[in-house]
């Protein structure tokens, strides 16, 4: 696992050099996506575990850049609901192994609805690939460990793209624009690269700490609140803690009663300066744990290089590059899993191969 956390910059940058140039997307790569897209007004994205988070940011990506609206199913829920759950949507599944079972049963109900279908796996002769109308394979290489890492930021990067070609295709983006998101997500390999030995360092060191905690809730608003979930994840299946991811906000109706000295509070409190909803999000996370003070909780902030406020009212700080809103969450989720590998060593588990899971849920 610790070795698939270091190999995700360059799994990201084999995943942007399969799509763009170095300058702009792809076409040819996009075209089938295009006919998929074309005449379609929603997109309905099914996943399960890690992928289902990929699929919630990708559902902000999508609403916010490309102006069309989004549903994220449940893939084990999916062939349950009611055919009107939206009307004429482009399908897109999103699948490490592109073998699991349940979102391929969902893959193959969209198909006989009608619906175009999009699959994003990490293995383009998998079931889901073959099957779908179009195939975007991740580039994140072999995954053997069974916490989803590099598998998880590569979807990110995918679905990324998308959205952006999504926006161009239909007139909301102009190719300068696309060209000033990509040139920002061409710096995040050479920034992870170099940030990752003082985040393992920096890690290792708060898991020992952390090990007196009974329970961790996860934190973070908008883009940032499927990281927060994806956290959660992996400290549960990686160091069998019970552990919580939700929208900021969301604290005080009702997980709030669990804060005390014992819990950690894992907050996702970056800032994009340039960004006005980034802006509010940052001050009202701010006035949240002002208010939890007296509670003392265990406060873990990740926060924006050059920040000093969160310092003030956290334990600890993990400090992430400067990006804009959307690129934050790729530096975010790598110190979350690290938090989950070491709290996971910290316990004597074998993190590579957690009890009662697999790889790849073929079976439902």
């Amino acid at each position: 696992m610790l070795r698939e956390i270091y190999e995700q910059p360059e799994s990201i940058r084999r995943t942007l050099e399969a799509y763009t140039d170095g300058h702009s997307l792809r076409e040819e790569a996009f075209l089938p996506a295009r006919h998929a897209l074309a005449s379609r007004e929603s997109i309905l994205i099914s996943a399960s575990g890690s992928s289902r988070h990929a699929g919630l940011i990708g559902e902000i990506l999508f609403e916010d850049l490309a102006g069309i609206a989004v549903d994220v199913e449940y893939a084990s829920e999916y062939i349950y609901r009611s055919t009107q759950t939206l009307h004429n949507p482009c399908f897109l599944a999103i699948s490490q192994s592109g073998e699991t079972a349940d979102t391929t049963e969902a893959l193959r109900e969209a198909s006989a609805r009608g619906s175009s279908t999009i699959a994003i796996t990490n293995k383009p002769e998998s079931s889901m690939a073959r099957m779908a109308n179009c195939s975007l394979p991740t580039m994140a290489g072999v995954e053997r460990a069974i916490p989803a890492t590099k598998s998880f930021t590569a979807q990110i990067v995918v679905v990324s793209l998308l959205a952006l070609y999504t926006a161009r295709i239909r007139g909301r983006m102009t190719r300068a624009v696309v060209e000033s998101h990509l040139a920002e997500l061409y710096k995040v390999p050479d920034a992870i690269e170099a940030a990752l030995p003082a985040w393992e360092a920096q890690v290792s060191e708060l898991a020992r700490r952390l090990q007196r905690c009974d329970s961790f809730i996860f934190l973070g608003r908008g883009v940032h609140a499927p990281i927060a979930r994806e956290g959660a994840l992996k400290l549960k299946e990686s160091a069998y803690i019970q552990a919580d991811g939700y929208p900021t906000g969301e604290l005080k109706h009702g997980p709030n009663a669990l804060v005390n000295p014992q819990t950690a509070l894992m907050v996702l409190a970056t800032l994009d300066e340039h960004s006005p909803d980034s802006r509010l999000r940052y001050q009202k996370t701010i006035n949240l744990l002002r208010d939890l003070e007296r509670q003392q909780p265990e406060i873990i902030s990740i926060v924006t290089e050059g920040d000093r406020k969160l310092a003030e009212l956290s334990r600890c700080t993990i400090v992430v590059p400067k990006a804009t809103e959307y690129i934050s969450p790729l530096y975010e989720v790598i110190s979350l899993q690290l938090l989950a590998y070491f709290m996971a060593i910290g316990r004597g588990i074998d993190v590579d191969n957690p009890r009662n899971l697999v790889k790849a849920v073929v079976e439902e």
